[in-house]
């Protein structure tokens, strides 16, 4: 499937994942509808997107659950059909589990879970209508594994997988498909994003997210992901995809290692 023509709605738009997405979809030819919180830099990657006129913004913040469906409505009204919904917002953490509050936890989910199935359900409900679509859902390795300082980070990201993955089968002999994506480190601003046990953000890039791969090269490798309709994809690191590797094939000896791990 090419996405060139197709309406594509990115949450998670205005910078790192999400705005490389942006370029990447344009440049194939897409209709683009742009959101995340920050209206003004959505702007500016509208217009930084290849025929920026053919595109969309619409400010949205998935932690304010109430009338995110209503939201969610208005948008496949106003632009709609969507042919391809891709939950890619989300929030990171910096903080141990004994060191936080469940508020913190509860915020983190509401974002990177909740909000993704709250926006997600009116727009599949528009798609099963008319028996055409596809959800592209950004999870993160550590939807596949767990890491110390990302809890409730990991916490969410493997309610995705397993909501998603339930979800693909209620789907089974219908036109719609889901693609889970798996990134391993890239350089965006996740780290400085991430919220501290303060609840204060993080304000600094990790080493690790410093040599990360590019977001242009995972948007690229995303794209290839979702025209070839695949199911689920790695997209990581040497280190990450070992880690992937390692924790499904010899849990034991990833339990040993990781707890050791510098994050």
């Amino acid at each position: 499937m090419k996405v060139s023509g197709k309406t594509i709605w990115i949450t998670g738009a205005s910078s790192g994942i999400g705005e490389a997405l942006a370029y990447a979809l344009a440049r194939a030819g897409a209709r683009l509808i742009l959101s995340s919180r920050n209206e003004a830099e959505l702007s500016r990657v509208k217009n930084a997107c290849a025929s920026p006129t053919l595109h969309a913004v619409e400010p949205i913040d998935l932690s304010q659950l109430n009338g995110l469906e209503t939201k969610a409505q208005g948008v496949w009204d106003l632009y709609g059909p969507v042919d391809i919904l891709i939950n890619n917002a989300g929030v990171s953490q910096r903080y141990l589990a004994l060191d936080s509050s469940l508020e913190l936890d509860r915020k983190i989910m509401d974002v990177n879970f909740y909000g993704t199935v709250a926006l997600t359900r009116p727009i599949l409900k528009n798609m099963a209508a008319r028996k055409s679509g596809q959800i592209v859902v950004i999870a993160s390795v550590l939807g596949l594994y767990g890491m110390q300082t990302r809890t409730t980070y990991a916490a969410s990201k493997h309610a995705l997988r397993g909501y998603f993955q339930s979800l693909r089968n209620e789907l089974f002999g219908t036109a719609l498909t889901i693609t889970l994506i798996y990134p391993g480190y890239v350089t965006t601003k996740v780290s400085e994003n991430a919220l501290t046990a303060d609840g204060k953000t993080h304000g600094k890039t990790d080493v690790g997210h410093a040599k990360g791969i590019s977001p242009k090269s995972c948007a690229e490798s995303i794209l290839k992901a979702i025209e070839k309709n695949k199911a689920e994809v790695v997209i990581a690191g040497p280190k990450e995809a070992l880690g992937v590797y390692v924790a499904r094939w010899f849990p034991a000896l990833f339990r040993a290692v990781s707890a050791r791990i510098n994050v």
